[in-house]
């Protein structure tokens, strides 16, 4: 009669032991489970990731945007509206991709939203012939052109950026394109023009500024937070893991 209490109680701790075990063995099957559908999506993910070869490939739309435009644009005899920021800047990236270079690539891609924006405001609403119909050929090419270089050099660009990130010294290369840019085309194109705003105070803001060297400064400046601040936001969104590397990484395949 004495033995069976701890008989019980021997059953008891057994029985528990055995549960014990069952639920480790349980919960370390479910961790390796998740551990080889983690291992398998990462392996599926991969093989989907460009290689080398074919991330370089995707500066050929670039280069086929600026194509468009420079057609477009010696169609109606306004070569000089290729140095617009959008329009050059798809020039640029083309050869980042090409050339394998980091630098040149976020420089581009940075200057695009800007440019997307600006297009929207003021080009986009001039495009009225389209909805009544009378358009020629030639406006409708530059329509078709005109979306490419921005919505499909945005387009490119973002998904470069994704790839090769973004790092905390872009955005000073990118203001000092827009220097080097907006020289050219104060000595590259005429006036008239009034190509990134090299030339002329931007109509309706006249009375704002009684003179260009006015209305050039406070621009600069809104230039320079721009870009530092849109560098901050790409930077966020895709940031570099360590020191900044001026050529694009090679993908995994």
């Amino acid at each position: 009669m004495r033995c069976e209490p701890l008989l019980n109680a021997g059953l008891n701790l057994s029985s528990r032991i055995r549960s014990v075990i069952l639920k480790r063995k349980v919960t370390a099957r479910r961790v390796l489970k998740r551990k080889n559908s983690a291992h398998r999506w990462n392996r599926e993910l991969k093989t989907h990731k460009p290689s080398q070869s074919q991330f370089r490939l995707l500066g050929f739309f670039p280069l086929a945007f600026f194509m468009a435009q420079a057609i477009h644009y010696w169609q109606i005899n306004q070569l000089g509206h290729m140095l617009w920021m959008c329009n050059i800047g798809n020039l640029l990236l083309a050869l980042g991709l090409f050339l394998e270079q980091a630098l040149l690539v976020r420089v581009a891609v940075m200057w695009m939203p800007p440019g997307l924006l600006v297009w929207f405001a003021y080009v986009v609403p001039t495009w009225g012939m389209l909805l009544t119909g009378r358009f020629s050929y030639t406006e409708l090419f530059g329509v078709v052109s005109s979306t490419l270089a921005h919505v499909g050099g945005f387009t490119v660009g973002m998904m470069a950026l994704r790839k090769i990130k973004m790092d905390s010294k872009a955005w000073m290369y990118a203001f000092l394109w827009y220097f080097i840019v907006q020289l050219a085309s104060r000595l590259l194109t005429p006036a008239s023009m009034n190509v990134n705003l090299s030339h002329n105070i931007q109509a309706g803001w006249e009375r704002t500024f009684s003179a260009y060297w006015k209305f050039w400064l406070v621009l600069t400046i809104l230039v320079g937070i721009s870009s530092w601040i849109l560098g901050l936001l790409l930077r966020l969104l895709w940031p570099t893991t360590g020191p900044a590397v001026e050529d694009v990484p090679t993908a995994s395949v």
